[in-house]
């Protein structure tokens, strides 16, 4: 409707809206939680596992070096030397290309579940349009994402400033190392400078997707109009089932008015109830109230009752009791068992069946 765009959107996000939301790729997630883990954990693996992969690589070069004088490097070999050596680097740095795609796959999981939508990954015109190209240029997201990058900017160059100027006392005695010490000192502060930066990273998009979700939530909510059009969608629209439910009470009226000709007595009340029973003893274990209503329909039930040479007995108050207590299809409770057979007596009585 015209007026939706006006009204605040105040109501929870229902559970089919989120499913709408989740088929088209639309969930809370930070971009930053994967990078920053993807990151973390690189630089676990090269802290903890950089012996080891300093000193495969050493091996390589000590082989390589050793065998100098006797390999012969032309344009005939020079492809398969640079694949062989790419070869034998990948197999030395596989545990950490695994660990880093594990990671990476975990923390995308992790935020939104598991989660494969085509209609995110079909091409949209609206992403290759200049003019909407623009307007997300200039949104209040893009200077979200603006001031968070400044943000970062400013924290990791304070953290990296701190970092150096803590060191500098260790300077000046480096004018007496060996460039092993200096080169392992330059490698402390390097790993000091990236352990700090990376846990304020990861603070920051931690906060990020706290926002992400605040945001997707707030988009998600409804206005009371869209959530009576979903109400309809899901439950049908109020009239349209009002007028089902109509028609099925003047079909089950029809039936019921059917077997009025079947029943063996119709008691009234006498003006503004009827209810019809009929016993057959072969096969009830009681009479059975096949009719009943009020106002007009008693009214043709008795009308029905009469042209079909059906007995009509006025008895207000069994009238009531069977009307309030009894439902069409049910048979008649055991405390009004004697007043229903004194009825039914006085019927059979009539039609000399006794």
């Amino acid at each position: 409707m015209a007026g939706d765009s006006y009204q605040e959107k105040t109501e929870k996000p229902t559970p089919k809206r989120r499913e709408e939301a989740r088929k088209k790729g639309q969930v809370a997630k930070s971009k930053e939680l994967p990078s920053i883990a993807v990151l973390i954990s690189c630089l676990f693996c090269l802290t903890w596992g950089s012996s080891f992969f300093l000193h495969q690589l050493c091996l390589i070069v000590r082989y390589y070096l050793s065998q100098a004088s006797s390999l012969t490097i032309d344009q005939s070999n020079v492809s398969f030397l640079s694949i062989l050596v790419t070869k034998q680097i990948a197999i030395i740095l596989t545990p950490l290309f695994i660990v880093i795609t594990f990671i990476a796959i975990f923390s995308n999981i992790a935020q939104t579940g598991p989660l494969f939508s085509l209609e995110a990954a079909a091409p949209k015109f609206s992403h290759i349009n200049p003019i909407e190209g623009f307007k997300r240029l200039f949104s209040l997201q893009a200077l979200n994402e603006l001031l968070k990058s400044m943000f970062k900017i400013f924290v990791v160059g304070w953290i990296c400033y701190k970092t150096v100027k803590d060191q500098l006392f260790n300077l000046i005695p480096l004018m007496d190392q060996t460039p092993y010490q200096i080169m392992a000192f330059m490698g402390h502060v390097s790993f000091l400078m990236f352990w700090r930066t990376m846990i304020a990273m990861a603070f920051m998009a931690v906060l990020d997707y706290g926002f992400q979700r605040w945001q997707f939530e707030k988009d998600l909510r409804m206005t009371k109009e869209e959530l009576k059009e979903e109400l309809k969608q899901t439950e049908g629209d109020p009239m349209v089932k009002s007028r089902i439910r109509s028609i099925q009470r003047e079909m089950a009226r029809k039936r019921m008015m059917s077997s009025v000709p079947e029943a063996d007595v119709v008691i009234t009340n006498p003006t503004h109830l009827a209810v019809a029973l009929k016993y057959e003893a072969e096969k009830m274990e009681a009479p059975k109230v096949i009719a009943k209503g009020s106002g007009l329909v008693a009214q043709r039930i008795k009308d029905i009752a009469k042209k079909h040479s059906v007995p009509v007995i006025e008895n207000p108050p069994l009238a009531q009791s069977l009307y309030k207590l009894v439902e069409v299809g049910q048979q008649i409770p055991e405390s009004l068992y004697k007043a229903v057979a004194q009825v039914l007596a006085y019927v059979y009585k009539l039609k000399k069946k006794v």
